[in-house]
């Protein structure tokens, strides 16, 4: 026999010998527990009692220079973003600190008019539980509360589509770039449309 049928027969009895043990033992599995990733709603409370500046909802004269959080306990920041209401990113330098603190001030680049803008951040917590939240702010002279004009987005598509249990995300803006040159190719054929008199 040679060395290599060996060891085949060899696992195929060792794994036929592990079975039939197997059979005879009671299993004992794992206790059941939920995901990091499939976490509900904030327990701790640490979302209602944050507070931000721009405030939730608010209305500003002009562009805020400025974005600040201020949690009730110390916490690590792991994201933070900014995007307007046709959902493009504004790209605010964010990175990720593992220094956990109260109070975060993020400097923004000058930002262009938009109908709003929401800010989206989430923490972990002391437990390594994630908790998000977010805030929305308008600014210039005919700013309005970002949740009036959710509101009558909403009222539009439910004029549009009827059904208020479909909630519709616009996706995010693409931009299609078309190769401005025409194709070379030969094409098999040349029709002349020309009548012979």
């Amino acid at each position: 026999m040679r060395f290599g049928s060996f060891r085949i027969k060899l696992c195929q009895f060792v794994c036929l010998i592990s079975f039939g043990l197997s059979q005879n033992s009671t299993g004992h599995a794992q206790p059941y527990t939920l995901s990091v990733f499939n976490q509900g709603s904030d327990t701790t409370g640490i979302a209602s009692k944050t507070e931000t500046r721009p405030t939730d909802d608010a209305v500003l004269s002009s562009a805020p220079e400025q974005i600040n959080i201020k949690f009730p306990v110390a916490v690590r920041l792991v994201k933070l973003t900014l995007r307007n209401e046709k959902r493009d990113w504004v790209d605010i330098s964010f990175r990720y600190s593992p220094f956990v603190k109260q109070n975060y001030i993020w400097n923004l680049p000058a930002l262009k008019p938009a109908v709003y803008y929401t800010a989206d951040w989430a923490i972990l917590s002391d437990t390594d539980r994630l908790i998000y939240g977010s805030f929305s702010f308008s600014f210039g002279s005919e700013a309005e509360p970002p949740s009036v004009t959710r509101a009558a987005e909403e009222a539009l598509l439910l004029q549009r589509y009827g059904d208020p249990t479909i909630r519709y995300v616009p996706p995010p803006r693409t931009q299609i770039i078309i190769d401005q040159d025409p194709p070379q190719y030969d094409p098999p054929f040349v029709i002349d449309l020309k009548e012979d008199l």
